[in-house]
């Protein structure tokens, strides 16, 4: 709804990566350095780590745009705890080889036939296992044997392991030395410092077309900062909701207050989940007002009326007609909501008392 209002060309804090806002902090471009580097050496492993929404899956999608689609074929994979033959099926179909009623020997003599086949035609083979920290040793060391496929001293297969900090201390592990001597190189993400924060931000709202509107003050950034300590996700999500606080309030400058407010929504909004997770059984039944029948296809309704209106004011008359039609098909629902919002309330405000009277 902001993104007209605001005069941008598309969202500029979506979660979906997309390579268009790949913003070059020091370490994401050491991290896509290193990942350059293991494509010119066709051999071995790279490592990526970092926490979640640091931005590794990012730089998969940026390095894949830059690829020479000719010279090399490359498949990610994003795994969960798939066991070593799991883990080949899932390899091989990420090729668009046949996997179904297949052994592990057909499988292996199938992909192996794969491999020597891109490589008579000068193509290269490379494999990028997103979430790596969920395989188990015996799926780590069926990826290590892959990488033995060799043709005339040259490897066929080249991995890019990508995985959350806890995948470092796998790799640390007890039979993974083998698999250890294979990484070439390895990088860990960090958050984002202050002043990468502020560049992060400004990037990606000069990406989506920003004139200035919203102007941001100095002071915003550090509460930024402060409120998602420096994670690119989180500072997405904030953003986001930022800007559309900012449409809602009609605002033209961000301030440090602006930020702290937002800010204190996602705090409260932490408590109300913690609370609700522990008033589960009594919230059970009033949370299917989440799922009532056409509730999104309603308020999606609702806001394209906003956007065309916004967008097209000479037709206000007609625009402010369905949007009066609109409301009024939606009177019912807000009704229906805050009985059940009640209802919620109440839920959760019992295990809070029941807390607060034991702490007393």
């Amino acid at each position: 709804m902001y993104t007209s209002y605001y005069g941008f060309t598309v969202k500029p804090f979506q979660l979906n990566p997309d390579p268009r806002f790949f913003f070059g902090s020091s370490g994401h471009s050491r991290a896509l350095a290193y990942l350059r580097y293991g494509l010119s050496q066709s051999e071995g492993f790279i490592v990526i780590t970092g926490d979640i929404g640091t931005g590794k899956t990012m730089l998969v999608k940026s390095l894949f745009q830059e690829l020479d689609s000719t010279n090399v074929i490359a498949a990610q994979l994003v795994t969960t705890q798939l066991e070593a033959d799991d883990l080949l099926r899932m390899v091989v179909a990420a090729f668009n080889l046949p996997y179904e009623d297949s052994n592990k020997a057909s499988l292996l003599r199938r992909f192996e036939e794969f491999l020597r086949d891109s490589a008579r035609q000068g193509k290269r083979i490379l494999l990028v296992v997103d979430e790596a920290q969920n395989l188990p040793a015996r799926s780590l060391e069926e990826l290590r044997m892959l990488s033995n496929f060799q043709a005339a001293d040259a490897p066929l297969l080249q991995s890019f392991l990508l995985g959350q900090e806890t995948f470092r201390a796998t790799l640390q592990g007890p039979g993974m030395e083998q698999l250890r001597q294979r990484v070439i190189a390895s990088c860990h993400l960090n958050p984002l410092s202050l002043q990468e924060t502020r560049d992060y931000i400004e990037h990606r709202l000069r990406v989506a077309g920003w004139q200035g509107n919203p102007h941001f003050d100095d002071e915003a950034y550090p509460a930024i900062h402060q409120h998602t300590q420096g994670v690119p996700r989180r500072i997405n999500v904030f953003c986001d909701r930022l800007l559309l606080y900012g449409f809602l309030e009609e605002l033209s400058v961000i301030a440090e207050a602006t930020v702290n407010t937002v800010g204190n929504e996602f705090s409260q909004e932490k408590v109300v989940s913690g609370s609700i997770r522990t008033a589960a059984p009594q919230f059970q039944q009033a949370k299917t007002l989440f799922t009532l029948p056409g509730t999104e296809q309603r308020i999606a309704n609702l806001e394209q009326t906003v956007d065309a209106l916004l967008e097209y004011p000479q037709w206000q008359d007609v625009q402010v007609e369905r949007m009066e039609k609109r409301l009024v098909e939606l009177e019912k629902l807000v009704k229906s909501l805050q009985q059940t919002v009640t209802g919620l309330r109440q839920a959760v405000a019992e295990p809070l008392d029941a807390d607060a009277n034991m702490s007393s």
